[in-house]
């Protein structure tokens, strides 16, 4: 499907930017595009890779993964019955998981990568997408958001009195798509046309190639050649005061007020004590209060503590921190090397598709057909747009944002469709492209299905709270 979609990609973007006068912009945009595959997304990845998965390995090493594994071994099972248990696939992706539903992007696309590459160990059939791997894409690609923050910071930067007000909306819709993406992908598991046939695998290499040597490289993960230190009396302690200090800090952000009188006798001390304050919240959260304003400040604040608490976990069940987390980040520059092609490719063929004009064109000829049901012809860029480029469906809500005002009806509904929908392309590319996947059999068709089931769910959603 992916070779087919490519191709056509190309072939209609060459042949409607030349009937068009835009070839010009077909041209610069395939260059831009090459450029940003490295520049923009490569090399910031592989930053990112390395943090994560050098936390990761930590996470490994002190048996946390095991045991968060361990304990999420139930729905895990349902879902990927073909992962066995104890697999350190299965603590990755619950990780992974966890950091989309909390709106973590920059630390849920390394943790997923590390996932695929875990799940790629038990791929009888390199080369093709198992189904366990298509179905972590569709929770990825349709992730339940429970703080859609990118959406609520721009809505809050345009003035908007209730930017949070999406949070229920992003909710609901989210979780209908990944319900329908869940189900859509275990039933195209079983179609024929969707099945694993020799010929899908017979021309494939074994193994993905290193990009460095050429040569096959295989997975590896940290492995426990001996079982952690217990934790101790005084580990629980120390664990409990870092917990303790977070939840002050919390305290903090939300209650300020309650803390003055702390503060005020700290000044008087004298004047090194005088620049000690309450931290200030972010604009974005300065005018919230209830759930959304708490939601809020723990999204603010999980990476500064899954970071530390990774870290101090590891060191008191005796893990030599600095030393794993340094060959844990090894990975990270490995990965991006590898999905550098892949991006490449479909950043090219979706970049000009755009600067054809056929986004505006299949805009136009679906705008008379899905008026008559309620759907705003100024939301179907957006729409059209959001599984091929989330810089490009970012520049698109902001504008819908500022022609409409932060709290209307169609810039909500815009909000909660790029809170509830995915960049379904660059997620099959990269996490594809990460083991060197080429048959991606129902995974494409899967996130379309998600994506479509939240763009919809978005619109009747909101027009039943807001209009």
């Amino acid at each position: 499907m992916l070779n087919g979609l490519w191709l056509g990609l190309i072939l209609i973007s060459i042949l409607l930017g030349g009937f068009t006068g835009r070839l010009e912009a077909v041209t610069n945009g395939a260059f831009s595009a090459a450029k940003d595959a490295i520049i923009v997304v490569a090399l910031p990845l592989a930053g990112l890779m390395g943090l994560w998965l050098g936390l990761l390995r930590l996470a490994e090493l002190s048996g946390l993964v095991e045991s968060l594994a361990r304990k999420l071994h139930p729905l895990m099972r349902v879902l990927f019955p073909e992962v066995p248990a104890g697999h350190p696939a299965m603590g990755a992706m619950v990780l992974n998981m966890a950091a989309n539903m909390l709106g973590l992007g920059n630390a849920a696309t390394p943790l997923g990568l590390r996932a695929m590459r875990c799940l790629e160990t038990l791929n009888p059939h390199p080369g093709v997408a198992t189904n366990a791997m298509c179905t972590f894409l569709a929770i990825n690609t349709s992730s339940i958001q429970l703080v859609p923050a990118t959406a609520i910071a721009i809505l809050a930067a345009q003035g908007s009195k209730q930017p949070t007000a999406i949070l229920a909306t992003a909710l609901l819709a989210s979780a209908a798509a990944a319900s329908v993406g869940i189900l859509a992908v275990k039933f195209l598991q079983q179609l024929p046309a969707f099945r694993i046939r020799p010929e899908d695998f017979a021309a494939i290499p074994a193994s993905p190639p290193n990009p460095s040597t050429g040569a096959a490289e295989p997975e590896t993960h940290a492995v426990l050649t001996s079982p952690p230190k217990p934790l101790t009396s005084s580990s629980f302690v120390l664990l409990a005061v870092y917990g303790g200090l977070f939840l002050l800090l919390t305290a903090l952000l939300l209650l300020p007020t309650w803390f003055s009188p702390a503060f005020d006798v700290l000044h008087s001390w004298g004047p090194i004590f005088s620049s000690f304050t309450p931290p200030p919240l972010p604009e974005a959260l300065q005018n919230q209060a209830g759930l959304p304003k708490v939601l809020g400040v723990l999204s603010l604040l999980a990476v500064p503590f899954l970071i530390g608490f990774f870290v101090l976990y590891a060191a008191v069940r005796g893990v030599k921190v600095y030393e794993e987390f340094v060959n844990g980040a090894k990975e990270g520059w490995q990965v991006a090397l590898r999905i550098i092609p892949y991006l490449t490719a479909i950043l090219v063929g979706v970049r000009m598709f755009r600067e054809a004009g056929a986004v505006e064109l299949v805009a136009q000829v679906l705008a008379p057909v899905l008026q008559p049901l309620g759907v705003s012809a100024d939301l179907l860029p957006l729409i059209l747009v959001r599984p091929l480029s989330g810089g490009a469906t970012t520049g698109l809500f902001t504008e819908l944002v500022t022609r409409f005002g932060p709290d209307s009806l169609i810039a909500r509904t815009a909000a909660t469709i790029f809170g509830s929908t995915e960049t379904t392309f660059y997620v099959l590319a990269v996490y594809f492209g990460a083991v060197g996947i080429r048959k991606g059999r129902h995974a494409l068709a899967t996130g379309l299905i998600a994506d479509a089931t939240g763009a919809i769910a978005s619109i009747a959603i909101c027009r039943w709270m807001f209009a």
